[in-house]
């Protein structure tokens, strides 16, 4: 062989060598990113094992914690099945209850179905100064009397009456309609309307005095109703007291009157005349007053609608802040001139799912 020939066979073994080291080469950087990948995906695997684990704890823990929880519903449910079913009884025994009050109401109802029939107007007259300014009238021999208005008005949850001293100041509120109140860091709006009602404008009445039924009044507060029957009924069916033989009492709840009613027909009109009277009570004497009591029916009457000139109603009032800390900041705002209000007299703030009874008296002339 020649030289030559040598150096030819030699140059390409060499290039074989070459292409065999590369090919070794990639494959070795092919099988470290396989091993790479393998690991990363064990590590995947012992992760996912690991998560696996906590879930099925965390899933044990749970269902043996609903296990508990159901347990104790159960309970609670065994507990307020016993409790509806005592209120069912109760119930039952209430309504057993309800029939024989209605059954003794109206045993009642028949017993004084005499004295509804005479009585159905009676009223104590309150003591009224008066004096003669040369004024005349028709019909001024016609007996007569007249009682100041007093009006209880239901305010719905919300709401607020504010009464000003001026009559120009609540007309002024009641023009702007809406107005935007500061309370603290946030601003309100609430709606100025006007207070409305139905009043008697005229009644006519014919009455006349019951000879046998007198009207107690000044009675003591602190008693309870039952003693003050108990009481009276003693102290007018003595005759060293003037009274005689007692035949029926009942008390007026709404004027905080007791009505007594005698067998005799000259019993009543002495009582009257005397007015005052001390009646013992035990722990001490307490003096009352007498009135006569005045049977009468209404023959004429007309109504007519009455606007509050000085209050007025604010509506769209929300919870946001405790009861007095908003009637103050309420009453603050309207008594500034610049929000078109004025001096104050009176307010009362309803908060909502509240009801409250406004009491409107009447509104006397300022020279009074």
């Amino acid at each position: 062989m020649s030289t030559e020939d040598y150096s030819l066979v030699d140059g390409e073994s060499l290039r074989c060598l070459d292409h065999v080291l590369r090919e070794i080469s990639k494959y070795k950087t092919q099988h470290e990113a396989l091993l790479a990948e393998q690991k990363i995906l064990r590590d995947g695997i012992d992760n996912n094992n690991n998560f696996a684990k906590q879930f099925k704890k965390r899933s044990d823990e749970r269902k043996s914690s609903f296990e508990d929880e159901k347990k104790k519903r159960n309970m609670i449910i065994q507990k307020e099945k016993v409790k509806c079913k005592a209120v069912q009884d109760e119930n039952a025994d209430l309504q057993t209850e309800i029939l024989k009050v209605k059954e003794e109401l109206h045993n009642l109802d028949q017993r004084n179905t005499s004295l509804k029939k005479q009585t159905e107007i009676s009223t104590a007259v309150p003591e009224r100064r008066v004096v003669f300014r040369g004024n005349t009238k028709e019909g001024a021999h016609a007996v007569s009397f007249d009682v100041k208005p007093r009006i209880v008005y239901p305010m719905e949850g919300g709401t607020a009456l504010i009464t000003f001293e001026e009559e120009d100041v609540a007309q002024k509120i009641l023009n702007l309609k809406d107005h935007s109140v500061q309370l603290g860091d946030c601003t309100i709006t609430v709606q100025a309307k006007p207070i409305q009602f139905l009043v008697p404008e005229y009644v006519e009445m014919e009455t006349q005095v019951c000879p046998r039924r007198i009207l107690v009044s000044n009675l003591p507060k602190e008693e309870p109703e039952e003693k003050v029957l108990d009481k009276l009924d003693i102290h007018f069916s003595r005759t060293r007291n003037g009274g005689g033989e007692v035949e029926d009492k009942d008390m007026l709840h709404d004027s905080g009157t007791v009505v007594i009613t005698f067998v005799d027909d000259n019993i009543a009109k002495g009582l009257s005349d005397k007015q005052d009277h001390e009646v013992d009570f035990g722990k001490r004497k307490y003096r009352v007053k007498v009135t006569p009591f005045l049977n009468g029916e209404i023959s004429q009457m007309s109504i007519c609608d009455s606007v509050c000139l000085r209050t007025v109603l604010l509506t769209g009032i929300p919870d946001i802040m405790d009861k007095d800390n908003l009637q103050d900041n309420l009453e603050i705002h309207f008594q500034k001139s610049a929000n078109g209000g004025g001096e104050v007299e009176g307010i009362i703030y309803n908060p909502p799912g509240h009801t409250t009874l406004a009491l409107f008296d009447e509104d006397s002339p300022k020279d009074s």
